[in-house]
């Protein structure tokens, strides 16, 4: 059996979306800034794009969507953008958490570079920031608050609301990276006071290489790519228009079955959990249900997490690690150092995270295979026998 539990990391193109993007990958073809007609229908779909995800994401209208290459991109252009322009009034102190996707730390590790200082949040052992924390935080210089929607490792879903609230009653700038949330949990920026939110379409079935950061009307930005006059100036470069379109119908797509992929993925996901926490010395990373519907995050001890993946993936099953194997680093992943967990335990970690592509019978799959690969990596791990020795 062949299952794919990445999801978190990408998602594969809907059927639909791929269908809409045809025409302006054949025939549509023409640059949106050109004045001839192939030119002027690729412009209109731009528009009628940005239009349908202002409506999706309860902005007042298009004006207010600006397209990215992703989330990255989004995510670096609201900060840069907005406190260098700060700075220039005496405001240079941000506010993050410890546990945020690189693209919001390693910019903020940036800005310290120039001046800036910068705040970072506990999250505590169930992935959550106190909104008391971030008021507490917040003084005369606070220039923004960044923090994630939904993090990307551990699924945990962070009180926005609330903390929108507080940053707009403190008037201060609040910005969201949504890359995780969009498309799985309802998001309203104006009912939230969000200021500036990140989201990419490869996470809900559009197409990678597309992004879009939301600009609240009347929010000073710096660009960040300078050049022509796209993007009414504030962002150059041909737009990708086929891949707008994809992002647009993918959001579409994505908010309309939201409800009903919850309550599978959900069902799927607390199921997979309760059996996994059968294993002895295993734990779940972050809160159980104040998280994404497809995403688990779990820690084995006694193990390595990528010898977990490869003999995973030798059985069929793509998942990930939340140690950064990847990079080429030894150090476990900071989102879990970020709980309080020990190094041992943080380096034993397995990310599944599901779409409604993904069945029970998958489930069943992965109930069967994990505890079997577990207890193998065990029976030869000195640190396992180091753990049962100390037991006795």
């Amino acid at each position: 059996m062949q299952i794919y539990a990445d999801n978190a990391a990408t998602t594969s193109l809907s059927p639909k979306v791929l269908e809409a993007m045809t025409p302006y990958l054949t025939e549509i073809y023409g640059n949106p800034s050109s004045l001839y007609r192939i030119g002027a229908a690729a412009k209109e779909a731009v528009e009628e794009s940005r239009e349908k995800i202002a409506s999706l994401i309860g902005a007042k209208n298009g004006s207010e969507i600006f397209f990215t290459s992703g989330g990255s991109e989004a995510d670096n252009w609201a900060i840069k953008g907005v406190c260098r322009i700060l700075k220039e009034k005496g405001k240079n102190h941000i506010i993050t958490t410890k546990f945020e996707h690189h693209a919001v730390l390693h910019v903020c590790e940036s800005l310290q570079k120039e001046g800036f200082e910068v705040t970072y949040l506990d999250v505590y052992e169930n992935g959550i920031v106190k909104p008391e924390d971030v008021k507490n935080a917040i003084k005369d210089t606070t220039a923004l608050v960044t923090i994630m929607y939904a993090n990307n490792e551990i699924g945990t879903i962070q009180p926005i609301a609330e903390i929108g609230k507080i940053c707009r009653e403190a008037g201060v700038l609040f910005h969201t990276d949504a890359v995780q949330a969009m498309g799985n949990v309802p998001i309203n920026v104006q009912e939230e006071c969000i200021d500036l939110l990140s989201l990419t379409g490869h996470k809900f079935h559009g197409p990678k290489g597309c992004g879009a950061l939301y600009i609240r009307l009347g929010t000073r930005i710096k660009s960040l790519i300078e050049g022509g006059a796209q993007e009414r100036s504030r962002r150059a470069g041909t737009e990708n228009v086929a891949g707008i379109v994809g992002l647009a119908k993918a959001l579409e797509l994505a908010i309309s079955t939201m409800e009903e992929r919850k309550e599978k993925l959900t069902k799927m996901r607390n199921r997979l959990i309760t059996g996994l926490l059968q294993i002895e010395r295993s734990r779940l990373n972050g809160d159980r249900e104040s998280r994404l519907p497809g995403n688990i995050n779990m820690c084995f001890e006694g193990i390595e997490g990528e010898s977990l993946l490869l003999m995973l993936d030798i059985k069929g099953v793509s998942a990930s690690s939340g140690s950064a194997c990847t990079s080429g680093s030894l150090d476990p992943s900071h989102v879990l150092l970020s709980l309080g967990l020990p190094h041992e335990i943080a380096h034993g970690s397995l990310r599944l995270s599901f779409s409604d592509a993904n069945t029970e019978e998958e489930i069943d799959y992965l109930l069967k295979i994990i505890p079997e690969t577990v207890e193998y990596l065990r029976s030869f791990s000195p640190l396992w026998d180091k753990i049962k020795s100390e037991e006795k």
